[in-house]
C-alpha cells in the first residue's frame, strides 16, 4: 500500500517538474520568431534578426519576423519599421524592389512582415527604423530559393 502512494507521489512530482520545464521553454522569445535567416548589426548596439518558420525565404509570398534586441539578447521596441528587399539590375534585367508590409506583433521589439519576391537569387534586406531607440538602418544580404 505505501508502495503506490509513494509511485503516485513520485508520478505526480514528475509531472510537475516537466510541466514547468516545458513552459518555462515555451515561453522563450526566439521560439516564436522561427528559424534564423540572417542577423546583423542594426546600429545604437542593436541586432536584427530575420527569421520565419522555414528559415528561409522563397521565389513568391513569404511571412518573416524582424527581432530587434539589445547586447542581452532582450526585444527592443525601436519604433517605426520598413523593409525593402532589393535587387540590382543584372544585364538587361532591371532593378528589383519588393517592399514588405510590416506589423507590429503582441511583444515589443518584434515585427510581422509580408513580402512577395519576384524571383529566387540573391536580395539585400534593406532594413530602418526610428523611435524611441534611435534612428538606424542595416542590410542583411539574404538568397530566396
Amino acid at each position: 500500500m505505501e508502495e503506490k502512494i509513494m509511485s503516485k507521489i513520485i508520478l505526480v512530482f514528475t509531472l510537475v517538474i516537466v510541466s514547468i520545464f516545458a513552459a518555462a521553454c515555451g515561453s522563450s522569445t526566439g521560439s516564436s520568431a522561427g528559424k534564423t535567416i540572417k542577423s546583423g548589426s542594426a546600429g545604437n548596439n542593436l541586432t536584427v534578426t530575420l527569421a520565419n518558420s522555414e528559415g528561409v525565404l522563397r521565389d513568391g509570398k513569404n511571412e518573416f519576423t524582424l527581432t530587434f534586441a539589445d547586447a542581452a539578447g532582450k526585444p527592443v521596441d525601436v519604433g517605426a519599421v520598413a523593409v525593402n528587399f532589393h535587387m540590382p539590375a543584372m544585364g538587361t534585367m532591371p532593378v528589383m524592389n519588393d517592399a514588405a508590409q510590416m506589423t507590429t506583433s503582441g511583444t515589443p521589439g518584434v515585427y510581422k512582415g509580408n513580402v512577395n519576391l519576384q524571383m529566387a537569387g540573391e536580395w539585400q534586406t534593406q532594413i530602418t527604423y526610428e523611435g524611441a531607440a534611435g534612428k538606424g538602418k542595416a542590410t542583411l544580404p539574404i538568397v530566396a530559393q
